[in-house]
């Protein structure tokens, strides 16, 4: 990573992304980019609107870039504030191609009422247009950043495989960041109760996967996607649920006390759909750790 931007709005929540980014800045050393968007149109709907609006966003962007100033304090991390007026996830979206950007944090909750810049329905459509991968902080409560030492504690990840080209390459994210950290590494599969019930039908295609049982031919699938290299330094745990994914991977990461969940954006379609972009959204929101979203839209 070479250049890493948190989004804020200035929240407790989103707030919550600054000790992530200047922790992962230092360790991988990184130039760090604070950005704040200025949505004009809450504003004035909160009845703050001047009849001079070039004086009130520069008094608006004043005010923002000292409250940066504040959040990052005497961090000895390269950073630059980015301070603009828009609309968050499209403002994100340009400056990530602008400034080339590496990785984004952003949190799912922001401020309530009209105020609110950063929400989950902004984090849900930057999971879809960015073309880097998302870090998604949701509870405060498990972090894999030390906020005051800024210590990175990596030690469990779990990534959700559904074989689909985001899941595919969710894993080589995980697995980059497992072995960078040291950390464990958990894949699992979820299967849907409608997509079980499909893989018992009698079907041609799925006749192999039939004689040898489906929960054993997926736990192979598992085990087949880490290189053999990768087993020089790497163990990974696999795991077949059955349920919902989002219920079953947030239920998995909080038994076995995951640091960090991986997720493709999209995922396979029609009846056998494992994991779509609403469930990485509805994933982020619930989990009891930070989610790492990605896809293949992401440069290489």
């Amino acid at each position: 990573m070479r250049n890493i931007l948190c989004a804020t709005d200035f929240s407790d929540f989103s707030n919550h992304t600054i000790p992530y980014g200047v922790a992962l800045a230092k360790e991988f050393d990184a130039k760090l980019y604070i950005c704040h968007v200025i949505d004009l149109s809450a504003i004035a709907i909160y009845g703050e609107f001047q009849l001079n609006p070039v004086d009130q966003q520069n008094r608006i962007k004043k005010e923002a870039g000292e409250q940066l100033d504040r959040l990052i304090g005497e961090q000895p991390v390269k950073w630059e504030p980015l301070i603009t007026v828009g609309h968050t996830a499209d403002e994100v979206s340009r400056l990530v191609e602008e400034k080339e950007i590496d990785l984004v944090i952003a949190a799912t909750r922001g401020r309530s009422g009209l105020k609110r810049l950063i929400l989950g329905s902004v984090t849900e459509r930057l999971m879809r247009v960015l073309s880097c991968p998302l870090l998604v902080v949701n509870s405060p409560e498990h972090k894999f950043v030390n906020p005051i030492s800024q210590e990175i504690r990596l030690k469990r990840i779990l990534v959700g495989c559904d074989f689909s080209p985001d899941s595919d390459l969710a894993f080589q994210h995980a697995l980059s960041l497992a072995q960078e950290f040291e950390a464990d590494l958990h894949l699992a599969h979820v299967v849907e109760p409608s997509v079980a019930n499909e893989l018992l039908k009698p079907d041609k295609s799925l006749s192999e996967e039939i004689k040898k049982g489906p929960h054993s031919r997926l736990t192979e699938k598992l085990i087949a996607m880490v290189p053999e290299e990768a087993r020089n330094w790497c163990t990974p745990q696999t795991r077949i649920l059955e349920g919902q994914p989002y219920e079953e991977l947030g239920r998995y990461a909080k038994a076995e006390d995951m640091d960090m969940i991986v997720l493709g954006v999209r995922g396979h379609g029609l009846v056998k759909t494992l994991l779509l972009g609403s469930t990485t959204d509805r994933v982020a929101r619930q989990a009891p750790c930070p989610v790492l979203s990605v896809s293949t839209k992401a440069r290489e």
